[in-house]
C-alpha cells in the first residue's frame, strides 16, 4: 500500500513526532513538498505532505494561521511538517491551534532530520508499493492465464474475482450472462444487461463505471472483441476503486478473454463453413451424406424434427437476429444452424427449442418496435422472417419452400414473422389483398363492370350469386329477385363478354377470387 503519515511517523529515523490530528494519520501521501510560500495552495495537486519552517509566515498570529491552514485542508494537502529549530523553537500555538481546529495533521521536524529525509522515505515508500503491485500484477496475470488454459472463461472469472476481491461476469453477444464468479454474483450481474446493451452500442474497445443494482458495489464494464461490433462483455464488481495491482488483474482478464473471442470467431466462422455445407446436402436431397459431413456438430440436430427459418433485411438487423438464436441455444446446450446467405439468413433449429423460442421473440420484439412512431421510418428496411413446419432431414428442401412462402406472405402483409402453419391454419381470402392480386382481378372483370355502368344488366351482382350458390339457377334467381331464364340468360352473356365457359371449373375458380378480390377495395 502507499506510504501513510502513520508509517512516516513510525520511521525510526525520521524521528517525527505528532503534533495534531493524530485520528488522520492513516492518511495516504502521495509526495512530500516543501514550500515556504506564504500561499503555496497554487501549486498543490492534493495529497501532499507540506514541510515548512515558517520563513515567511506570521506563524504566531492565530488568524493568519486559521486562513492558512484552511486553504491548505481546502487544496487537499494530508499533512503538515514543520521544522523547529530554525525559524521557530517550537511549533506556535497558533498554528497547533488552527491545525487541530481543521483536522490537520501536524508532524513535528526535529533539526537534525533534514526535509529530504522525508522526500526520499516518501519516494523510496512510493516506489516499493508501485513494485509490489507491479508483482502483484505479474503473478495475477500468470493465475489467470493458468486458468483460462486450464479451467476456461469460468476459471478465469473465479481468479479474477479472487484478485479484486469482488466478483466479475461474462456477458455474451447477445449482451446474456455467460457465466459468473462466484455464483451468488449471478442476479447482480442479470440486473446490469441494460447498461451492457448500451455498451455494445459503442464501437470496441469501450467501458464505462456504474453503480451496482441497489447501489451494492462498484461495477465495471468492459467490451470484449477487436471487430466493430463488441463480441462480449465483461462486468467486474468491487466495493471500492481499484487499485494498481487490481487494475493489472482486470487489464490482463481483458486481454485474455479478448484471445478467447477472438478465436472463437475464427472457430464460428469455419463452423458456418460447415453449416453451408450441410444445408446445400439437405438441400440437395442428400440426408446421409449431410450427416457424414456434419458429425458431432450438427448431428443431433439432424436426427430430431427441425424448423428451417430464413430472414431478409439488413446487416445489423441479422447479425442481431443470428446472435440472439446462437446465445439461446448456447445457453440450452442444443445444436444450431445458422448459414448467411448474401442478404439473407437461414436456420436450422431444433422444433420446440431455445433458438426457436428465441427468434420468436426477436421478431416479436422488432414488431413491438415498429409501433413506436419515431420507428417507422426504420421499419421500411426491417427484418422479415419465414419459418417452415417441423420436418426432417429428407423433407428439408420442401422445409425451405415452406419458410420461403411464409417470408413472402410476412413481407406482403407487413410482418416480422411468419410461420408456415399460420397460413394453413387460416384463410386464403387474405392474400387476396396483394396488389398484383388486385390488377388481375381488375382486368379480369373490367369488361363486366363497363357493361353494368351503361345500365345494360346487373351482371357483375348475378354472377356472384350464381358462383356463391354453386350454379343452382333456381336459389341464385331467388337471392336476386329474378326469374331463373333472367340468370340464365345474363350468364350466357357473361361468357360471351369474357370469352370464358362457366363449365369450366378453373374459370369458376379464377372469377370467384377475382369477385373476392374486388370486393375487399
Amino acid at each position: 500500500m502507499p506510504p501513510t503519515l502513520a508509517s512516516l511517523v513510525h520511521h525510526s529515523a525520521l524521528k517525527l513526532t505528532v503534533r495534531a490530528g493524530e485520528d488522520r494519520l492513516d492518511v495516504p501521501v502521495r509526495w512530500a513538498h516543501a514550500s515556504e510560500l506564504a500561499d503555496p495552495v497554487p501549486y498543490m495537486e492534493g495529497g501532499e505532505l507540506l514541510l515548512i519552517t515558517a520563513l515567511k509566515l506570521d506563524a504566531d498570529d492565530p488568524e493568519a494561521m486559521r486562513r492558512y491552514v484552511k486553504r491548505l485542508v481546502g487544496a487537499g494537502v494530508v499533512g503538515l511538517g514543520f521544522a523547529i529549530g530554525v525559524h521557530y523553537e517550537e511549533i506556535p500555538k497558533a498554528l497547533v491551534d488552527a491545525a487541530e481546529h481543521e483536522g490537520l495533521p501536524l508532524l513535528e521536524v526535529p533539526r537534525r532530520t533534514p526535509f529530504l529525509a522525508i522526500s526520499k522515505a516518501v519516494s523510496a515508500a512510493i516506489a516499493a508499493d508501485q513494485y509490489r503491485a507491479v508483482t502483484a500484477g505479474f503473478a495475477a496475470q500468470r493465475e489467470l492465464t493458468r486458468q483460462a488454459l486450464n479451467a476456461g472463461p469460468e476459471g478465469l472469472l473465479a481468479a479474477l474475482a479472487s484478485q479484486v476481491d469482488g466478483w466479475a461476469a461474462l456477458y455474451d453477444a447477445s449482451g446474456a450472462v455467460v457465466a459468473t464468479a462466484p455464483e451468488w454474483a449471478g442476479r447482480r450481474a442479470a440486473r446490469l444487461t441494460a447498461e451492457v446493451e448500451r455498451l455494445r452500442e459503442r464501437p470496441a474497445p469501450a467501458s464505462s463505471v456504474v453503480g451496482g443494482p441497489d447501489n451494492e458495489d462498484r461495477v465495471e464494464l468492459h467490451s470484449l472483441g477487436t471487430g466493430r461490433r463488441p463480441r462480449a462483455a465483461l462486468a467486474v464488481g468491487t466495493a471500492a476503486a481499484l487499485g494498481t495491482a487490481e487494475r493489472y488483474a482486470v487489464h490482463s482478464a481483458i486481454a485474455l478473454l479478448t484471445l478467447t473471442t477472438e478465436r472463437s470467431r475464427s472457430l464460428h466462422a469455419a463452423e458456418q463453413r460447415v453449416g453451408a455445407a450441410v444445408l446445400r446436402m439437405l438441400l440437395a436431397g442428400q440426408p446421409d451424406h449431410a450427416r457424414g459431413v456434419a458429425g458431432d456438430l450438427y448431428g443431433g440436430l439432424l436426427d430430431a424434427p427441425f424448423r428451417m427459418i430464413v430472414a431478409d433485411g439488413g446487416a445489423e438487423l441479422l447479425t442481431g437476429l443470428a446472435e440472439a438464436v446462437e446465445s439461446a441455444a448456447a445457453r440450452a446446450g442444443e445444436a444450431v444452424l445458422v448459414v448467411p446467405e448474401g442478404e439473407r439468413l437461414v436456420v436450422l433449429a431444433a422444433d420446440g427449442g431455445a433458438a426457436v423460442g428465441a427468434c420468436v421473440e426477436h421478431a416479436a420484439a422488432r414488431e413491438a418496435a415498429r409501433a413506436v412512431p419515431e420507428q417507422d421510418a426504420a421499419a421500411q428496411d426491417d427484418l422479415v422472417v419465414g419459418m417452415s413446419a417441423p420436418s426432417g432431414p429428407i423433407g428439408a428442401a420442401a422445409a425451405y419452400k415452406q419458410a420461403e412462402q411464409a417470408l413472402s406472405v410476412a413481407r406482403r402483409r407487413g410482418r416480422v414473422l411468419v410461420e408456415h402453419e399460420q397460413l394453413a391454419a387460416g384463410s386464403v381470402l387474405p392474400l387476396l389483398a396483394d396488389d398484383a392480386v388486385k390488377a388481375f382481378a381488375d382486368g379480369l372483370l373490367r369488361a363486366l363492370y363497363e357493361h353494368d355502368a351503361t345500365g345494360r344488366g346487373d351482371l357483375v351482382a348475378s354472377l356472384r350469386a350464381w358462383l356463391s350458390r354453386h350454379g343452382q339457377w333456381d336459389a341464385a334467381a331467388a337471392d336476386l329477385g329474378v326469374h331463373r331464364h333472367t340468370l340464365r340468360y345474363r350468364m350466357r352473356r357473361v361468357e360471351e363478354i369474357l370469352g370464358r365457359s362457366l363449365d369450366d371449373p378453373d374459370a369458376r375458380m379464377e372469377l370467384w377470387l377475382a369477385l373476392k378480390a374486388t370486393s375487399a377495395d
